[in-house]
């Protein structure tokens, strides 16, 4: 993801934060998410939210469930905004997705939702796998000793 600011085209449109601290993210994936027409122009106009959602392997096809995408209100052809959508990813990473979920027990999670830089939208997967308290408590005195550890370097240079 690291683009140039720059580019027109790019653009984050939502981004689970919440994910990195609930889950420990072991790998990352880029799907392709098939659209209705009045989807897109919502999405151009920035109105979406997948903190709540989830992606699930189902009947041989990936899919993400419950996320937002508000309705675009000069569509002539309106959409439903929860609906399931499905997302593209090749056989390959089909399967790979199955076997880390079902038989490793790991979850996936959307992390950013965006246009890239061609203006296609796409959304970024995560392989993750849930913390428990004693690793949130963990995670979160590394962040505060590093912060600790940088204002300690400001202060001495």
């Amino acid at each position: 993801m690291a683009q140039t600011k720059t580019d027109p085209n790019y653009k984050v449109l939502s981004e689970n934060r919440r994910a990195r601290y609930d889950y420990a993210i072991e790998d990352d994936l880029e799907c392709g998410i098939i659209l209705q027409g009045s989807e897109v122009k919502s999405l151009r106009e920035n109105s979406a939210n997948i903190a709540e959602s989830y992606a699930a392997v189902d009947q041989g096809e990936l899919w993400l469930v419950n996320s937002y995408i508000a309705p675009y209100e000069r569509a002539m052809f309106k959409h439903e905004e929860r609906r399931r959508r499905k997302l593209l990813v090749s056989r390959k990473e089909l399967a790979k997705l199955w076997n880390e979920t079902q038989r490793k027990g790991m979850t996936l999670v959307p992390l950013v939702l965006y246009f890239n830089h061609k203006g296609i939208c796409k959304i970024k997967i995560g392989i993750a796998k849930g913390k428990k308290n004693h690793d949130k408590r963990e995670s979160d005195a590394k962040r505060d000793w590093g912060r600790q550890k940088a204002r300690l370097l400001r202060q001495n240079s």
